[in-house]
């Protein structure tokens, strides 16, 4: 049997759609039965996404599963017609991703999960009125001034749950205990790597819960996009994670360019790969500096600047910028690379393995630094595929999640280049896996600039692409492997100028949910050291 027809004897009420991928429409009664199913028979044990719509006639959820194994994928959509007490069965008992994500769709649409054990806003002030992404949200800024207090009842929080006949039993409860001793890392901290809160409760100097608190920089991006046109849309990726901005960008403009059905030049697919992995190695080298100085290694974020100076520097020539480049654009690039860029980007590679030799005998083989990472922050491989953390940080637990080999885009399927994988999934081995990746993305750069060279003339990349740019009425989801791990984007169109909802499912909100798994039992030092090494950027995180 084929997908549909095991799905469809699984699930006989379950209606299809074929597209990008198979789409199960399922009944919610019927959902949490299909899904286990889903994960535990026909093995779809990674929840990629959960996605959050408002359909007008229904509010509900777009969930995107896939394989590991087969790499086999699938969609599925989820919705109820109640708009003033919208209710879903959660997934959280069979993905932990679903604990944050869902918190997420709750906090922007209202969606109350059936089973979800912490049932609070995850960016929004408690006391928000209304939830931003729905289309009768009333944004009369009088119903939420500028509130100048701290925030009451942060702990309270709530789980609804059903008996075998059906009935809802709404409970509240506190997150954390009177008898819980709360230390708060952040918001202001620079251990935090940006404005993050975690919140963690210990036992002496040992970590027994951290609960983090997102939404000190939200800035309503998803929300602005349904007012912009696409090409405008482009502007918001490059300052979700700015380590990231070119993959994120490139994942944009793959999307649109698949609804569109438009083929993007061959040039200009060779020099957006070349721009996504200089940006890999400038983000792994930010990495390493980062995760030394917060262990107190402060030389280390010296010499990793110093490589990253010279790389901001061939960015700069091509595109005038050197934090955001604006440079990948719907059907290619915005203009043709520096008469330089070719031999900067040898010379660059040229040096660089001498220099992250020099970072291995920094670091890499410090004992303090062995002590402190080396079997701290364990987190195993089911583990990382259930929370959905990819990137480095799953490759260091053994997933392959590669999404260049696990599903190729632009031309990652002509290019020699191996997946980095470590089986320890400790901090240590995270820290290596990205070391050892700075090193693939030489071998992938010395290949691209032989093919770049290899292609006739060195003219400017006119996109061509219609003047005013409406995608047809559907959906599209695009993965790419961003310096963090999996960055998606979710694009829902009703045939007009103006995405009606676009989503971005950045790796970053994973590895966050992922934070109490790997540092309870851990020690208050450890807390730094982990969440170093799991490399997450704020605003990825509060997008």
């Amino acid at each position: 049997m084929n997908l549909q027809e095991k799905i469809a004897s699984l699930c006989p009420s379950a209606t299809f759609e074929e597209g990008e991928y198979l789409l199960v429409n399922v009944a919610d009664k019927e959902w949490h039965s299909l899904a286990e199913s889903l994960k535990k028979e026909l093995g779809f044990d990674y929840l990629v996404s959960v996605t959050g719509v408002d359909w007008n006639e229904s509010l509900g959820c777009m969930y995107y599963l896939t394989n590991t194994e087969t790499n086999e994928k699938v969609s599925v959509k989820v919705a109820t017609t109640d708009r003033e007490n919208p209710m879903l069965h959660s997934v959280s008992d069979l993905w932990k991703v679903a604990l944050i994500q869902e918190r997420e769709v709750y906090d922007f649409f209202g969606i109350v999960f059936i089973g979800h054990p912490d049932m609070r806003r995850l960016f929004m002030r408690t006391d928000w009125v209304g939830y931003p992404l729905r289309k009768d949200y009333d944004a009369n800024p009088e119903l939420n001034p500028i509130r100048l207090d701290a925030e009451e009842n942060e702990d309270d929080s709530f789980v609804v749950t059903e008996d075998e006949n059906g009935k809802l039993t709404k409970t509240d409860y506190k997150i954390f205990s009177e008898n819980d001793y709360v230390v708060n890392f952040g918001p202001q901290h620079p251990s935090t790597h940006g404005v993050m809160r975690l919140r963690s409760a210990v036992d002496g100097e040992t970590i027994t819960k951290v609960v983090p608190v997102c939404g000190y920089i939200h800035r309503g991006i998803e929300k602005l996009c349904e007012g912009k046109t696409y090409p405008q849309t482009l502007f918001f990726t490059d300052r979700m994670d700015y380590m990231s901005s070119c993959q994120n960008r490139h994942c944009l403009c793959l999307c649109i360019e698949k609804a569109l059905g438009l083929e993007v030049p061959r040039r200009a697919q060779i020099i957006r790969v070349m721009f996504d992995e200089l940006m890999r190695i400038g983000s792994h080298i930010l990495a390493y500096g980062c995760m030394a100085m917060d262990m107190g290694a402060t030389t280390a974020f010296v010499y990793g600047f110093r490589e990253r100076e010279q790389l901001m520097d061939i960015f700069e020539k091509t595109t005038g910028g050197r934090m955001s480049q604006h440079y990948h654009v719907i059907g290619g690039v915005a203009a043709d690379v520096h008469p330089d860029f070719i031999k900067d980007v040898r010379e660059f590679c040229a040096i660089l393995p001498s220099k992250v030799k020099e970072y291995h005998t920094l670091v890499t083989g410090n004992v303090i630094f062995k002590n402190r990472t080396i079997g701290v922050g364990v987190i195993g491989k089911e583990d990382v595929i259930s929370y959905g953390t990819s990137g480095p940080n799953g490759r260091a637990s053994g997933w392959s999640c590669d999404v260049r080999k696990r599903a190729p885009y632009a031309i990652y399927n002509e290019l020699n280049f191996d997946e980095v994988i470590y089986n320890e999934g400790d901090s240590f081995a995270r820290y290596m896996v990205r070391m050892d990746e700075v090193m693939q993305s030489v071998k992938l750069l010395e290949q691209l600039c032989d093919m770049l060279e290899k292609e006739e003339g060195n003219e400017y990349i006119a996109p061509k692409v219609p003047k005013i740019i409406k995608l047809p009425a559907g959906h599209w989801f695009q993965e790419v492997e961003a310096s963090r791990g999996a960055f998606g984007v979710y694009i829902e169109s009703d045939g007009g100028k103006n995405p009606y909802r676009m989503h971005f499912n950045s790796p970053g909100l994973n590895h966050v949910a992922a934070v109490d798994k790997c540092c309870a039992g851990y020690k208050i030092a450890d807390l730094i050291t982990i969440s170093a090494s799991l490399d997450y950027v704020i605003p990825d995180i509060d997008r």
